[in-house]
């Protein structure tokens, strides 16, 4: 999934789903994300609100990996 502002709300449904399929409440997945329970209805209901740092941390939690590709070779000094 192509990750950016329109995106969003379909990450915030793919997370959802997730979260569901393993059958985890808003509750315990917070707990297994070290996160709170209203972490997880912002996230699922409002991304857009959210860091990328604490997506990254739900969607760790989940067991998923957010990954970064069609980065530049930087110059060498």
């Amino acid at each position: 999934m192509k990750i950016n502002s329109e995106t969003l709300s379909d990450l915030a449904e793919r997370l959802k789903q997730e979260r569901k399929l393993q059958g985890l409440s808003r509750e315990q997945a917070a707990a297994v994300c070290n996160v709170s329970p209203s972490f997880i209805r912002d996230a699922e209901t409002h991304p857009g609100r959210c860091t990328l740092e604490r997506l990254a941390q739900f969607a760790g939690g989940l067991g998923l990996d957010l990954t970064l590709t069609g980065w530049q070779e930087a110059p060498k000094k």
